[in-house]
């Protein structure tokens, strides 16, 4: 799978310095995007919720959904689909890859 010409990924952090239910932000071509390790799982999304561009960074993160702390809509970590109302769009989302152990993220 090739990469987007000129964008590049982005380090996130050292694997083992990042445990389950951290929450962190890096900055991908210019976009906040949102790092979450959930079960064992790295999942990267907008930084901004659909409904009124508030941070989802802090959001609580259950059932593989995290929560917008303004309004309560809730956002599918692995698709980024709005789950709940006041949200009706979904969150753009990116690709997480785990090499020589770092995690980095980059546009889809």
């Amino acid at each position: 799978m090739s990469e987007p010409v000129g964008v590049e990924r982005v380090a996130v952090g050292r694997a083992e310095d990042i445990p389950e239910g951290w929450q962190g932000t890096v900055t991908v071509a210019g976009v906040g995007v949102l790092v979450v390790n959930h079960e064992g799982t790295y999942y990267a999304l907008r930084n901004n919720c659909t409904h009124k561009d508030y941070p989802l960074l802090g959001g609580d993160v259950s059932m593989g959904r995290i929560t917008c702390e303004k309004h309560g809509a809730k956002f599918e970590l692995a698709t980024g689909k709005a789950k709940t109302l006041p949200a009706v769009k979904p969150v753009k989302i990116y690709a997480t890859e785990t090499e020589d152990g770092v995690v980095y993220v980059r546009p889809l």
